[in-house]
């Protein structure tokens, strides 16, 4: 029904920069919340970075100043930018999405299929 598309992702050295971008589509009202989250092998998946329908924003711990998340509500689309990546931003990165779906404006969660981020000389 509703679908998240990431993409973005791929190999970076320290302290570079890389930018993501998730979208989403189908039988979408509106949508309310949109987030990223990470998991790193032998890890928990982590919350990254979150943000509301009008532009709130909340970060995890270790990302506050070198990531920013943003969106596109016309193109029901997220954006997660990440500056001065070290190895520890090494995981798949995952888009979730709160969403009110159509016709039965049902509140649904959705996950993206994730995307890999890997920071490595």
């Amino acid at each position: 029904q509703v679908q998240l598309v990431e993409s973005g992702g791929g190999l970076v050295q320290p302290g570079g920069s890389l930018r993501l971008s998730c979208a989403a589509s189908g039988n979408i009202f509106s949508i309310y919340a949109m987030a990223w989250y990470r998991q790193a092998p032998g890890k928990q998946r982590e919350v990254v970075a979150a943000i509301t329908s009008d532009d709130k924003t909340a970060y995890g711990t270790s990302v506050k100043g070198r990531f920013t998340i943003s969106r596109d509500n016309a193109k029901n689309t997220v954006y997660l930018q990440m500056n001065n990546l070290s190895p520890e931003d090494t995981a798949v990165y995952y888009c979730n999405a709160g969403v009110i779906i159509t016709p039965t404006r049902d509140d649904v969660e959705v996950w993206g299929q994730g995307t890999q981020v890997t920071v490595s000389s």
